[in-house]
């Protein structure tokens, strides 16, 4: 492997996995412990001061990432053409790319509604001082509608984002064991001869 080939990799599996592992431990972790939060209208400013300081690193990892994926695409373009079984594998990947990262920009479009709406009541002299929730993601019956409706989905997408991208990961494996010259020399002759694979 050439060493620009080795920073390529580098890069879109670091971003990969910080991309994968902070969604996930954001949903276990900082989503699950904001319940834990004695006052209800505190747990939601715990939760969107925590997002916040993540989503930069994030906004980072997910930018490596794809350098890194552009860069092994643009490496690997003969084999997308010539091995057979690649270029569909590269199109699931760059499919969950494209579904991970809707997600996330949702995500973080739904984080920013629950944050503007924890703002609002911190500053009204009349409700609670801020946001009253069950937890991050779950609303109680004193959140406003729009902070709920917002919340409600983000229970969903919180799982979204650490599936769309373990699922990256997976097809990473398999396009890696493609890598074998066992499998090179498979792919390459199924495309010559499709027919004589299958019998």
């Amino acid at each position: 492997m050439s060493q620009t080939n080795s920073l390529a990799r580098s890069l879109h599996d670091v971003g990969l996995a910080a991309w994968f592992g902070g969604s996930l431990m954001g949903a276990i972790g900082l989503n699950g412990a904001s319940q834990e939060v004695s006052d209800p209208t505190d747990r939601s400013r715990v939760a969107n001061a925590g997002w916040g300081r993540w989503t930069p690193a994030n906004a980072v990892a997910i930018a490596v990432h794809l350098v890194g994926g552009a860069q092994l695409t643009r490496a690997n373009k003969g084999r997308l053409a010539g091995q057979q079984g690649v270029a569909s594998a590269s199109a699931a990947k760059t499919a969950l790319t494209a579904a991970a990262l809707g997600a996330t920009a949702y995500s973080r479009y739904l984080g920013q509604q629950v944050m503007e709406a924890e703002a609002k009541e911190a500053q009204s002299s009349l409700g609670p001082d801020g946001l009253p929730v069950a937890d991050a993601t779950t609303p109680s019956a004193s959140t406003p509608d729009e902070a709920a409706k917002a919340q409600k989905q983000l229970k969903l997408l919180q799982w979204a984002i650490p599936a769309l991208t373990g699922g990256i990961l997976v097809i990473n494996a398999r396009m890696g064991e493609q890598q074998r010259p066992s499998e090179i020399a498979k792919g390459l002759f199924g495309r010559i001869t499709p027919d004589a694979l299958q019998k």
